[in-house]
């Protein structure tokens, strides 16, 4: 595990419990109909979208939910890094090979375990846009309560729109002084136009005021 997993290495910091909040607010955004599968991209590269999956990752499945991290970021993957796990095998040897048994691993997080990409193939766009992907997602919905999908950002290529209507919900990750707005927009327009269901936007790199929290809850 990395320092990045801040809800592994300091899970009684702030940005620890502001990856709780964001679990909260999201089962509060989906009462109605539940998120069973959740996309994370961001606007462009290096705006922290695999660190905010992974951190989310823990904190569910700490909850008591049974988690699967997909990472379909076939192009830059970074979670079989930050989750020091094998990537021999994963999301693309289980679309590309007949009858695959999908390679999930398993973490020192109880209730959580991810796919990692597997080899990067030549063809991202279409392994991710094919029937495979829907039937290999369908049947990790049946092993989980909540499947966590990583794809590449939304301005960078079109798979992270490809793979926004195959899930229940969409979240968009921007980073504080990074970001540029007309990226931000650019990446909401394209996920309007294939009908993406973006339950909200996740602010990373934003300055923390340790004492906005106070000792509530220390002892």
């Amino acid at each position: 595990m990395t320092i990045d997993l801040i809800t592994l290495t300091d899970a009684r910091s702030p940005r620890a419990e502001a990856y709780r909040s964001l679990r909260t607010n999201l089962e509060f955004s989906s009462l109605d109909k539940p998120l069973h599968s959740l996309l994370l991209s961001s606007a462009a590269p290096n705006e922290g979208k695999s660190t905010t999956l992974a951190n989310l990752g823990v904190i569910s499945a700490q909850a008591g939910k049974r988690v699967i991290l997909l990472d379909c970021d076939l192009r830059r993957p970074q979670l079989h890094e930050l989750l020091g796990l094998s990537n021999n095998e994963g999301v693309s040897t289980a679309l590309l090979e007949q009858d695959a048994i999908p390679p999930l691993q398993d973490t020192e997080v109880d209730n959580l375990q991810v796919m990692t990409s597997g080899p990067l193939p030549p063809n991202p766009a279409d392994l991710l846009a094919s029937k495979r992907m829907d039937a290999l997602l369908a049947q990790l919905l049946k092993q989980a309560d909540l499947v966590l999908l990583d794809a590449p950002p939304v301005t960078a290529a079109t798979d992270a729109a490809l793979l926004a209507s195959k899930v229940d919900g969409v979240l968009l990750v921007v980073s504080a002084g990074h970001t540029k707005r007309e990226h931000a927009e650019r990446a909401k327009d394209l996920l309007e136009k294939v009908n993406a269901n973006v339950v909200g936007a996740v602010l990373t790199n934003a300055a923390v005021d340790p004492s906005a929290y106070g000792s509530y809850g220390q002892s």
